[in-house]
């Protein structure tokens, strides 16, 4: 689907009871209030509960971590709010091996692979709290912006030249696009065919930057047009919409094709020529939606937005969108409904629970600077661990 297709699934608003629609020409599977409006994904009821059961422990999450940040129990955190459909549906489009690298915002894709307890350990300030995300294929989150997309295509190279049979997913924001990695990482997919998913968060702000300010692209996805292949425009606050194109990205990245063909097992010559003649297609993906939050906890975005500007797209929020569907579908009841907030509370609580249990070290700042330790570094470390000795450890401590 190109990107002057996208919105053929969009199935037309008619309703003049309908809610303003502030995202333009976008794929759509769901309307504001659940109405099947396009064609929905074949999935297992079990799976559509799962999509949803994970974006309300997303949301779960976010509330709570901004709360512990108020707190000061965690450091700087990036809010999901309104986005939890597009990292979410995502990742479940993919297969649990198809590795994730994400930016910082998208929470929903640690949710969905299982939310590993050490996760919310990070957001202390822990590093080790990464660690149990290698155990479910989701790279480290990244705060340079775009800095990881160069290494997502490296490792979707990798797996073409190895013959394994996966993909390589990169989330980014809006804001990464205006940076040098995502051009230079998309040129070298397009020209090298790596079979790798694209997905690009146009969540309208870049934090205090609007979209119409960061390129005079008309769309985010009419980038991916300079790099030989697919850009898509989706609606981001739709789960099932994001899954069916996520599904196809990933379909087309996996497949390979006769060299010099199109990897996709298209017939459309708009995705450009196979350059490489490796095989595989990539995708670039733009999820329309909108941030309901603040770019960070340590953001006011009431200094660059007024507060009227969400009002259009809470309409579109993707959660009471996913429950109204599974309501009118006869999926889910309020006992379900209820039972999945339940769940979503104990697994953010379980969580937290395991963070704040975790054992800190002061010199495990030291540890992974380098490779190998420099005298300067070993100084420092020795200077801390002495004066922690001197004075106690009380001296040290913040008092609550």
């Amino acid at each position: 689907m190109s990107d002057a297709d996208a919105g053929s699934g969009s199935g037309g608003e008619t309703d003049a009871d309908a809610p303003p629609d502030p995202m333009g020409d976008v794929y759509r599977v769901l309307g504001p209030d659940g109405e099947v409006v396009g064609e929905v994904p074949d999935l297992s009821e079990e799976t559509f509960v799962d999509i949803y059961r994970d974006m309300v422990t997303a949301r779960r999450f976010d509330e709570r971590a901004i709360s512990l940040q108020r707190q000061g129990r965690i450091g700087t955190y990036a809010a999901i709010e309104g986005q939890e459909a597009s990292s979410v549906a995502a990742t479940h489009a993919l297969r649990e091996d198809d590795p994730i690298f994400y930016q910082y915002r998208e929470h929903g894709a640690v949710v969905a692979r299982g939310f590993p307890a050490e996760y919310l350990a990070y957001w202390m300030g822990h590093e080790s709290g990464t660690a149990g995300l290698a155990d479910i294929d989701v790279f480290p989150l990244n705060i340079g912006i775009a800095a990881h997309i160069p290494h997502a295509v490296g490792a979707a190279m990798a797996f073409d030249y190895r013959g394994d049979d996966r993909v390589a997913c990169a989330h980014f924001g809006d804001g990464a696009t205006s940076e040098g990695d995502f051009h230079e990482a998309l040129n070298f997919a397009g020209v090298f065919d790596a079979p790798s998913v694209f997905v690009c968060h146009n969540n309208q702000w870049a934090i205090s930057i609007p979209r119409e300010d960061q390129t005079a692209s008309p769309t985010l996805a009419a980038k991916a047009e300079a790099y030989g292949f697919e850009g898509v425009r989706v609606d981001g606050m739709d789960p099932l919409a994001v899954y069916a194109i996520v599904a196809e990205a990933a379909r087309k990245a996996r497949t390979a094709g006769e060299a010099g063909g199109d990897g996709a097992g298209d017939t459309d010559d708009e995705d450009g020529p196979d350059a490489g003649g490796y095989g595989h297609r990539p995708t670039l993906i733009e999820t329309v939606e909108y941030r309901f939050g603040a770019h960070t906890t340590a953001d006011d975005p009431s200094v660059y937005r007024d507060d009227e500007e969400s009002e259009p797209w809470r309409a579109w929020d993707p959660i009471p969108r996913m429950e109204g569907f599974l309501r009118r579908e006869g999926v889910a009841d309020d006992d379900l409904i209820e039972s999945v907030r339940e769940e979503a509370d104990d697994r953010v609580a379980g969580v937290i629970d395991a963070a704040e249990r975790f054992e800190v070290d002061p010199a495990d700042m030291f540890a992974d600077v380098y490779a190998e330790t420099t005298p300067e570094l070993e100084r420092q470390r020795e200077g801390l661990l002495a004066a922690i000795e001197r004075h106690g450890e009380d001296a040290f401590l913040r008092e609550e």
